[in-house]
Parts: C-alpha cells; sequence; structure tokens
C-alpha cells in the first residue's frame, strides 16, 4: 500500500509540474512519440534520429493508441519515474547509514541530502522536464540497488533489465548481476534467460525490421556533433566531475575511506560500479559516441547517494562519543549544505531561464499545430510532398504530421533544387511559421501558400 501511495503521489505531483511548467519534449523524445504513432499505423522506420532505444517504445507504442494524448501521458510517466530517483537514492542512503533507533536522525538526514543532492544534479530538471529517458534510467538502476539491498533480487534484476533498455553501459551489470543470480539463485534461471533474450531481442530484433540494419542505434550515434572531438579521456572525466559540486564528491570519496575502515563491500561496490560505468563512458567516447555528460547521471546518482551516506555515518558516530561531538558533527553537517547553497542558487536560476526558453518553444509548437489544421491537417498536407523543417522541429513537425521522421526533412537547399513537390514549415522569429508549398502539381496542393 505504501508503494502504491508513493506511486499515485509521484503521478500527482508530476502532472502538477508539467501544468506549471508548461514545458514539452526534446528532439528525441519527440521522435520516440513517432515511434508509437507510426507503430499504431502499421508504418514504423527507425532509420532517422533519434538513436533507437527501447525503454521509452515500451511506453510511447501503446501509448499511441490514445491520440494527441500520448504526449501527455509520455511527459507525465517520465517525470513520475524520473522523480522516484530520489526516493530510491533517499533509501539506499538510510539503509547503508546503518544507524540504529536511538540515531535514526542519522539516517533521515542521509536519505534527504541524497535525495534533494540528485535532484540537484547539473541540468537534471531540464532533462526531466523535456521527457528525457536518462533520469528514469537513474530511477531504475538506483531501484535495482535498493531491491537488492531489501532481498529481492528478482525485482533487482528487473529493474536492471529495464534500464539495460535504455542504455547500453547498463549491459556490463546487468551481465555481473546475472552470473551472480544464476549461481547462488537457481529459481531465477528462467527469469533471466527470459530477460536477457528480451534485452536483445527489443535493441536489435525491432530495428531489423524496421530499418537498414540491427545496429542502427550505434551507427546513428557515431559522429555526433556534441562528441569530443580531442582529449576523450580527460573530457569524458571532466564531464562527469561537472555533473555535481565537488564538496559532494570528497564527501563520497569519505564515504568510501570509511568503508575500507569499516570493510564495508556494499559500499566499496556501490563506489567501483559508479567507477566502472565512467570508464566504459570513456570506452565509448574513444570509439566515437557522443560521450555526453547525461549519460552518466547513473554515477553522479550514485556519488551522491554515497556523500548522502557520508552525510549520515558522521552524525551517527560523532553522536557515540558524546554531546559535544554531537554538536559538532552537526555543524559539520552545517558548513557542507552551506557550501552547497550558492551551487543550488545556481542551478535554481539556471533552472528557471530554461523554463522560460523552453514555454517560447511550447508556444512555437502550439503555433505549428494550428498551422496544420488550419491547412487541413496531414490528410490533405501528405499528398503535397516532402514536408521540411529546421532540424530541432524535425521530429516535432513528424509528430504532428502523423509521418516518420525520416519522412521529414530539414535540407532546404537541396530539396529546393531538386524541383520535386515540397513543403517547408520555417519557424519565424516572432514565433509563428512560414508554410510555402513548392513544385505542387496537384490541384488540391496548389492552393497552399507560396
Amino acid at each position: 500500500m505504501l508503494a502504491l501511495g508513493c506511486a499515485v503521489a509521484l503521478l500527482v505531483i508530476s502532472t502538477a509540474i508539467l501544468l506549471w511548467a508548461r514545458t514539452r519534449p526534446g528532439f528525441d523524445p519527440y521522435g520516440w512519440l513517432v515511434w508509437g504513432q507510426q507503430t499504431v499505423a502499421g508504418s514504423l522506420n527507425t532509420n532517422a534520429a533519434p538513436s533507437w532505444k527501447p525503454l521509452p517504445y515500451l511506453f510511447t507504442a501503446p501509448y499511441g493508441l490514445f491520440g494527441h494524448y500520448q504526449l501527455w501521458l509520455w511527459m507525465i510517466t517520465s517525470l513520475a519515474v524520473s522523480l522516484g530517483g530520489a526516493v530510491f537514492a533517499g533509501r539506499i542512503a538510510f539503509r547503508l547509514t546503518g544507524a540504529g533507533p536511538e540515531r535514526r536522525y542519522a539516517g533521515y538526514a542521509a536519505a534527504l541530502f541524497a535525495g534533494l543532492g540528485l535532484l540537484g544534479i547539473s541540468d537534471y530538471w531540464h532533462y526531466m522536464l523535456s521527457a528525457q529517458s536518462d533520469p528514469m534510467i537513474v530511477t531504475l538502476c538506483l531501484g535495482a540497488i535498493d531491491c537488492h539491498l531489501s532481498g529481492r533480487p528478482r525485482w533487482a534484476f528487473v529493474c536492471g533489465a529495464l534500464a539495460a533498455l535504455g542504455r547500453p553501459e547498463v549491459w556490463l551489470f546487468l551481465g555481473l548481476y546475472s552470473i551472480w543470480a544464476w549461481r547462488a539463485i537457481p529459481s531465477m534461471r528462467w527469469l533471466i534467460v527470459t530477460g536477457i533474450a528480451l534485452v536483445v531481442l527489443l535493441w536489435f530484433g525491432i530495428p531489423a525490421l524496421t530499418s537498414r540494419s540491427p545496429f542502427v542505434a550505434g551507427s546513428n550515434a557515431l559522429g555526433s556533433g556534441r562528441r569530443l572531438r580531442s582529449d576523450r579521456v580527460f573530457g569524458t572525466i571532466g564531464r562527469f566531475l561537472d555533473l555535481s559540486p565537488s564538496v559532494v564528491e570528497l564527501i563520497a570519496l569519505l564515504a568510501v575511506a570509511l568503508a575500507v575502515v569499516r570493510r564495508d563491500r556494499v559500499t566499496l561496490v556501490l563506489a567501483a560500479g559508479a567507477c566502472v560505468w565512467v570508464i566504459v563512458e570513456i570506452a565509448f567516447s574513444l570509439h566515437g559516441w557522443p560521450g555526453l555528460a547525461r549519460y552518466m547521471f547513473v554515477p553522479a546518482a550514485v556519488v551522491i547517494a554515497l556523500a548522502g551516506v557520508a552525510v549520515g555515518r558522521l552524525l551517527a558516530e560523532m553522536s557515540r562519543i558524546s554531546s559535544l561531538a554531537t554538536w559538532l558533527g552537526i555543524a559539520l553537517v552545517i558548513v557542507v549544505v552551506g557550501a552547497l547553497v550558492p551551487t543550488a542558487v545556481s542551478h535554481a536560476r539556471a533552472a528557471h531561464r530554461d523554463i522560460r526558453a523552453q514555454r517560447v518553444r511550447t508556444a512555437q509548437i502550439g503555433k505549428l499545430s494550428s498551422v496544420v489544421a488550419r491547412l487541413g491537417g496531414p490528410p490533405r498536407l501528405k499528398p503535397c510532398g516532402e514536408p521540411l523543417t529546421r532540424l530541432e522541429y524535425q521530429t516535432v513537425l513528424a509528430w504532428t504530421l502523423h509521418l516518420n521522421v525520416a519522412s521529414v526533412g530539414y535540407k532546404y537547399a537541396p530539396a529546393v533544387a531538386g524541383g520535386r513537390p515540397i513543403v517547408l514549415f520555417t519557424p519565424r522569429a516572432d514565433g509563428g511559421w512560414r508554410v510555402q508549398a513548392l513544385h505542387q502539381r496537384l490541384p488540391g496542393c496548389r492552393s497552399l501558400p507560396r
């Protein structure tokens, strides 16, 4: 009942936040919505951007049955799941603090520090409010850790398998956990085989049927304009370290040092896992994939959870010495929190600026829908040739016109010079849209604006 109540609360809070923020999905999430829309239409094509990943497809495909409500269903789901990461970070920090009933406050302080710290990861709110899957993957990975610590290995595996549908970095950890569970819990073997088979099938089977290659996700990710072009090793590390304040990372190191003294294998394994994730990301970056900071949200979340553990253990251990030491521990925690205030204020201001910019984008997207409806909607516009728009609106226009992203162009000059029928949807600086139907041959298309 408690879990159900928490889930309902997250759904209500997420809906309220989205109604207030008035944001819309980013480039990739609109593409995921297109996948669901076109699956329902029976014409899915995954050749174009965004790169294929099965996790959002598990939601956007069934949500595609609900027409334009698909967008809201995905945004609410994405934000609710993402906010759940703060709950799991807090639970992990509380559990690893190991404070007894007489020092329960230390565990609560650790949980609060970890939960709020997670929500303070650099740009985290931007990705949550633009319905990206990366914060969802953080929740699933932290959920897997929490389930394992709670003695629920089957649910831990399920959470890990779902996370593996979102990021390939998870595959290594899922494989290692599967080996352990296979040996330690023989009754889980059917679940392990089924889960891994589904991960492989969803990652490579669907693209094999709907694109030029089963490996289209990897090929699309190569050559990204956001990849590091030099110093990819330290550049990737730098992106990771920029996700959290240095104070948090130093406190997490304190947790690791205490774990060494206490021979706390769980904390040490979590710290090692965070390091391994970053190493895997470095390897991906060297291969030519982007190595973006948001791909390392998971290890950053683990570091924050460990920092929460350090806070909790500091309070618990100091209270065992004397009342004076207790107050000293509280003072140290207050100093740490105070040191984080400037960063928190800076992040809050940046998030506010981002929300204002996103609201302008939302208004422009709304006007695009109105323009398409005024011109007769997708049934009238589809026969009039290839639609084209600026790259940042490619997936938005595809979803609005009920087309695959591969059917919407963004290279104006070659299309105009080619002489074939096209319809240009160009965003204007005033927030409106300029529509131009060129080289039209059908009578019903010649009356469109030129």
